[in-house]
Order: structure tokens, then sequence, then C-alpha cells
């Protein structure tokens, strides 16, 4: 039996309103993720069909905690008799069940267990579109293109349009194309006119380069899904049936097409559990509407709004700031964050002279609180409003041997080898990639130059057909010297043998055949030796090795049934979805983290340091041209919420631009911040520290010293 006891009436509140349209306002370190699991318990302990309850986040991370949370929730016994039922409903998927552990999968399969679905919109649109997207004439085996093939399909086009000299920055370009696709016609008016202009007049070439290939991006998964209930009744009505309870996590980062599509599987049921917090709405630079919040009534006018204030994680003096910050801002949810946890220590202002001081003394005050204090680096973060701000901390951090982690490095899937190891992947399984194709057609060098695909590229588009179509028509290879026609079907018949082998490959075979097949075609290649050969010493060749050796160990990981092109399909699915694998499975150790306000929500650190509280930092002087004001005091509200136990905030009379101090001026949010809860550092230094404390001091010190 589920123990809602341990709940708070409120928490309780919203995990027993289990029907009708719920809002739950989730104030930060509210326990939002506890009630979110309490409630689905709750549902499936009521009687509610496991499976057709689905729970959408934005995150794998979040959907995985949560699947694994729910999973301790339900008592054995009763996962045990729930999941011979299921197994009684969808006899399909018995022979994958464990009779005890129901599985709660974040992957579109039709052999997995029939438990709740917990995934993010991308994977939830996947798992539609797998099954119905030949209605809108592509072929079930799409492939779903990432943030770099992205880019190499837009440079493309480009090159194919751009007047000679004209110089276009492509990732600006793919900005404006996603938020074309997300917010519609309101998007057209944003960013640099000539750059938009640019992305309006290769909108449709971009469309048509994926379509070629049969791959669609991020930002399609959901439009095609939308599309396809609009002109497929039947697939909507059949969602619909399936998913009759939904629950979408912070929703205040749904732009408008994952609107209306949670609409449009909520409009008729109205089973709808929304839960957020407009107070930490800090994504509209990338379409995120707040307003699906603010105007819930409007499209739910029965919702149940439940409020969530009681905070767990921070003083009382950190969240009296935070308050007293964000009521500022006019269009809100009133809501007053509380704590059972005392007062705590009043927040620290520092001021600077420039920010080579101010990274210095943060990190002296790291320092200290780790020797003086007994906290470990690990218990505290430097928050930053831009990636540049990072420089200087950096260095003082180094030359003080603190050890760090700066999120936001270089993903693990951005690394060369691997993106070359799975471009070759995603040929092997639809070889009508043309981004993958060319980015692996002569890696090793196999005698197709720049030229030879510079020609059959230009060939490509004007058949109106991939690259690989193009390789095989002799008709176009007769035109190639000797040399370059002898490689072009040398590479063709290794595609075709390897995609044979591959497809007579199956479930039967060794778990391991995958990682051995990979790693003998590798070696057929040369690729191994190719990365001796290219890196200057061996350790750097031996790490990329490894990298892909760790890659490739992955592969066993993947769904045994079918043959082996389809497990290798699935395991490139998973890893397109998964975006922040490598950043969240590296197991960084003790060290302090460095951050971006942006990507700091969600965690929680004893210490936070923020810097930079500058007028044209923070709010970032882009604010008051675009009108988003109330987002960048969110943005701050969302970074003095990290804090549980001391919170330090920053700035500088001057910085360094171009090589030159320029004077600064302090951020205008700090006037917010009630002035009986700062403690500016300067009139503390004067303070004298009594006897006892400057003993425990001087004990705590010793003794770290050992």
């Amino acid at each position: 039996m589920l123990n809602l006891n341990s709940l708070n009436p409120e928490q309780r509140q919203a995990v027993e309103a289990i029907r009708g349209p719920v809002l739950i306002l989730a104030g930060a370190g509210t326990g939002k993720t506890r009630v979110i699991t309490f409630r689905v318990a709750h549902m499936i302990e009521r009687g509610i069909e496991p499976d057709s309850i689905l729970g959408v986040t934005f995150t794998n991370k979040a959907a995985r905690e949560m699947k694994e949370r729910i999973r301790k929730l339900i008592p054995k016994p009763a996962r045990r008799n729930r999941s011979q039922e299921w197994a009684h409903r969808a006899p399909d998927t018995a022979a994958l069940e464990d009779s005890s552990e129901p599985q709660f999968s974040s992957r579109g399969s039709q052999k997995e267990a029939a438990g709740p679905t917990i995934c993010t919109f991308h994977s939830l649109c996947v798992r539609i579109l797998r099954q119905h997207i030949e209605k809108l004439g592509y072929k079930r085996n799409f492939v779903i293109y990432d943030e770099s093939e992205q880019l190499g399909a837009v440079k493309k086009i480009l090159a194919q349009i751009s007047a000679k000299g004209e110089k276009t920055d492509p990732a600006a370009i793919l900005s404006l194309l996603s938020r074309f696709k997300n917010a519609g016609e309101g998007a057209r008016s944003f960013g640099d006119e000539s750059l938009r202009a640019m992305a309006q007049h290769i909108q449709s070439h971009y469309d048509s380069a994926l379509r070629a290939c049969n791959a669609v991006d991020f930002d399609d998964l959901i439009l095609l899904t939308l599309r396809l209930f609009t002109e497929h009744p039947e697939a909507l009505e059949a969602c619909r049936n399936k998913y009759r309870y939904v629950m979408v996590d912070e929703y205040q980062d749904t732009n408008a097409a994952q609107f209306k599509l949670v609409q449009s599987l909520t409009q008729v049921h109205r089973n709808l559990c929304v839960v957020g917090d407009d107070d930490q709405s800090i994504y509209g630079w990338r379409g995120a509407e707040i307003s699906n919040l603010l105007d819930m009534e409007k499209h739910f006018p029965e919702v149940k709004v439940v409020k969530l204030e009681q905070n767990y994680r921070s003083t009382n003096t950190i969240l009296q700031a935070a308050n007293a910050l964000i009521k500022n801002n006019l269009r809100r949810r009133g809501k007053k964050l509380w704590s059972q946890k005392g007062d705590g220590a009043k927040i620290s202002l520092h001021v600077f002279p420039d920010e080579e001081k101010e990274a210095l003394s943060i990190v002296e005050q790291i320092e200290y609180a780790r020797l003086a204090q007994r906290v470990p680096w690990s218990s505290q973060a430097i928050l930053f409003r831009t990636n540049i701000q990072s420089r200087p901390l950096e260095t003082a951090l180094r030359q003080a041997t603190v050890r760090y982690h700066l999120i936001g490095g270089q993903s693990f899937f951005d690394r060369r080898e691997v993106r070359d190891f799975l471009a070759y992947l995603k040929m092997f399984v639809n070889p009508m990639d043309d981004v993958s194709l060319l980015r692996i057609a002569n890696v090793p060098a196999r005698g197709l130059s720049n030229i030879t695909m510079e020609r059959l590229l230009a060939a490509s588009h004007e058949r109106k057909c991939s690259v690989f179509e193009v390789m095989k028509n002799a008709t176009v290879s007769t035109t190639f010297q000797q040399n370059a026609r002898t490689s072009i079907e040398a590479f063709v018949e290794f595609v075709e043998r390897t995609r044979k082998d591959l497809l007579e490959g199956g479930a039967a075979q060794d778990p391991l055949a995958l990682q051995s097949w990979a790693h003998r075609f590798l070696e057929e290649i040369g690729y191994f030796n190719e990365l001796r050969r290219t890196e200057k010493n061996v350790e750097a060749a031996e790490a990329r090795m490894r990298n892909l050796k760790d890659l490739i160990a992955d592969l066993d990981t993947a769904d045994r049934a079918g043959s082996a092109l389809e497990q290798l399909e699935l395991f490139l699915e998973q890893i397109t979805l998964d975006t922040e694998r490598a950043e969240e499975e590296e197991d960084h150790g003790e060290a302090v983290t460095l951050i971006t306000m942006h990507s700091c929500k969600g965690l929680e650190f004893p210490y936070v340091y923020i810097v930079g509280l500058e007028d044209g930092l923070l709010p970032h002087h882009r604010s008051k041209l675009e009108n988003t004001l109330d987002e960048e005091r969110r943005l701050f509200y969302v970074a003095v919420t990290r804090a549980m136990l001391s919170l330090t905030i920053s700035h500088c009379s001057s910085r360094r631009k171009y090589g030159k101090l320029v004077p600064c001026h302090p951020s205008g949010f700090l006037q917010e911040l009630p002035a009986e809860l700062v403690e500016h550092a300067d009139q503390k230094a004067k303070q004298p520290v009594s006897t006892e404390s400057g003993k425990e001091r001087f004990d705590i010190l010793r003794a770290s010293l050992g």
C-alpha cells in the first residue's frame, strides 16, 4: 500500500487529483518529481490501467529517474500481479516481460511490456511515427538527423545557392529554421533581417534535402506527428484511446508545437495533469511559451490548481530574497516559497575591480570553505550568464590546482572518431542518408577525392536522388576516369555487401555478434590505422580508439529482436534521442561545477557563487531590444534558488573587452534584493571575529592540513 502520509498536504492533494485537468504549480525545490512519481503509482494502485498512463518529460535523464522511482514505489507483489494482467492483455509482449519486474520503457518498441509510458516529447513522437509515418509518404526506417547532420545539410544548400564570396552562418540559419517550424509565423520577425530572408529562402531546399534521405530532424518529429493527426484522424483516435491519462513535466517550457500535441491527445478525455513553474520559464529564446501555463484556464476552465510552496532545498534567507526578486514580474501566478530549514546565513555581496580579481577571490573562497569549513569541491558551484565568463574562472581554478567540471564542454558524441563511426552505421541502415555518406566516403582515404564527391553531389541534385543512387548509376560512373570509377564501384560493393551481411544476421546470433562485426569492419577499412596515422602521439590515438571501443561495447544493449540491421537502427535511434548521455554518465568525481544559469535548472548545490551581476550581462543587453527583461529576472531567480546553504553574489566595476578595461554598472536586479538579507563583503571584513569562532576555524584548518 502506497504511504501518502509522507507527503505534505499540498503534495498529497496533487497526488490524489487523478481525473480531469490538473495544474500543479511546483515552486523551486518543492518535491516536484516526488509528486509526479507518487501520482503515477497512486493511479495504478487505484486501478487505472498502467499502459493508459503517459508521462512526458523534456530530458531522458528525468524520464529515467521517474521510471526508477515509480518502480520502487510499487510493491513487488503488486508488480507481479499487475504484470501478469498486462501480459494477459498483451500476449505479444509477454515473452519479453519479467513477471516480477514490469518495464517502464522510454524507447518505442512493439515488444516492450505494457507499463506506463514515461518518455520525452521526441521519444513519444518516434513511437507514433514508427507505426504510422508511411501514411505521410516516408519509409518506416527513417533516420533522425542530429544538429551536426542538420548543419551539414544547411552547409550543402548554402554552397549551392550562395553568391561567390558570400558568407552566411549556417548555425544561425538552422536556429531560425527551427524557430519557423516551432513558432510558425510568429518567428518570421525574429533575428537579423538578411539572415531571416536567407532562412526563408532555403527552407524548402532544406526540407527537400531531408525528405530525399528519408530523414527527419528533431522539430519534424513533433510537426509530422501533428500532421499525421490532422490528415489521419484514425491515428489520433488510436493514440487518444491508448493514452487516457497524460502528465507533462516542465509545462512552462513547452513551445507552440508541443502545446498542440498535448491538446490533441487530451481535449476529449481531458485527463491532463501539467506540472511546472512560470517563475522558472527561461527558454523563451528557443520557442518556449510561458502563456501555455499561465492561460491554462482558457483551455481547461474546470482545471484544478494545486500550489507547492514548501521548499526542501534552501534556507529562508535565500527563499525570501528569491520571493522579493520574482514578485517584480507582474504577469505570473503568485506563490511564496518557504522552508523549515531556518534563516541561515545572509547573502554575501562582493564588488571587484575586474573579472580576474573576481575569479581569484571566488577560488580563494572555495578553498577557504574546503579547508576551514570542510566543504568539498563537489558541493560548490559557480554560475554565470554567458559562456565567455568561464575563461578567467577556469584560469584561476587551474592556477590554484582546483579540480573543476565545466558543464557544456565537448560531448562524447561530438568527437571525430565517434561521429565517423555513427555515420558509417547510419549509412548502412540508410544508404540514402547523404550527410552520413558524404562524411565517411573517403575516410579512410579510398580514392574518392573531394572533386569526385562534389561531382557526384551535383549529379544527385540534377537527378533529384541520393548520392548513393548516383554512385550506382552506370551512366554517371562512366563519366569518371578509370581510377575514380573503380573507387566508386568498390565503395558501392562494400556498402551493399555489408548491408547484406547485417540483414542476414539476426537475434539467433551470439549477443556479442554486433561488437565483433564492428571491430572487423573497422579493421577492414583501416580506421584504427587511420587514427594512429593522423594523431600526433600514441596516447592521443589510443584515447580515440578507446572511445570507439567504449561505444562499440554498447552495441549489445540494443534490442536483440530482428536482424542485425534492425538492431543497429534501434541503437542509433536511442543514441540520437539521448542527447544528454555523455554529460549524465561521465563520473566527474570531486570537482567544482562551472555552469551557465540556463544549464543549472533542476540542480542544487550547498554553496553557490553567482558572478557577473552587471547591467549588460544580467540582464543581458539584448533583453532591452527584445523586451525580455522578465525572462532575465526569472533566470536570476533560478540561479538564486540553486543555493541550499550559502549564496555569494559578485559584480565588477570594469570588465575587459577586446583587451581594454570598460566600465561596468551593477545589475538593477541587485536593488530588488531586500537590504536586510544581504551582507556586503567589505563591511563584513571590518567586523571582528569572536574568540570562539576563530578558535573553531583554526582547529578545522589545522585538522585539514593533517
